[in-house]
């Protein structure tokens, strides 16, 4: 049984654009190893599911997008035997804007990838979450945002 500091909750930007998925270039900070990732992070203290995905797509990718659906909840052990919970966000933009970039100096570059450039990229994805994700929004998952229960703060 895993210890808490061992638990991560985790969100996941799905942003699709004309077939094309953002995937952000960063190292990974086990390996060093350059990966691809969706834009993603650990939920902060105090923070609820949609603030945390928003402000980590902003900070990675210097976009500015509200949420469509979502995929659900992927898990996985990571080698480190870390447990990674990520709720994975849908974001269809119609347009976006002229000029936009990474406000987070981890994020080394931008790429816009449909699935058959994914699979053959030079650079690996960061776990296998993320060819999942792309899987699931491809086969159509689309869960309604409402399912998910509002933040609850007691007094």
């Amino acid at each position: 049984m895993p210890d808490r500091s061992s638990l991560h909750l985790t969100v996941a930007a799905v942003v699709c654009h004309q077939q094309r998925f953002l995937l952000v270039e960063e190292r990974d900070k086990i390996t060093g190893a350059l990966v691809l990732n969706q834009p993603a992070g650990h939920v902060e203290a105090g923070e609820d599911l949609f603030s945390a995905v928003q402000r980590e797509l902003q900070e990675e990718t210097g976009l500015i997008l509200t949420p469509t659906a979502w995929l659900g909840i992927s898990q996985l052990q990571a080698a480190n035997g870390h447990f990674y919970y990520r709720v994975n966000f849908v974001f269809e933009p119609v347009t976006l804007p002229e000029h936009y970039q990474p406000q987070d100096a981890d994020i080394l570059a931008l790429h816009w990838l449909n699935a058959d450039e994914l699979q053959q990229a030079a650079l690996p994805v960061r776990s296998s979450l993320v060819s999942h994700a792309i899987s699931e929004y491809l086969q159509g998952v689309r869960l309604p945002l409402d399912a998910l229960q509002p933040m609850v703060r007691m007094v």
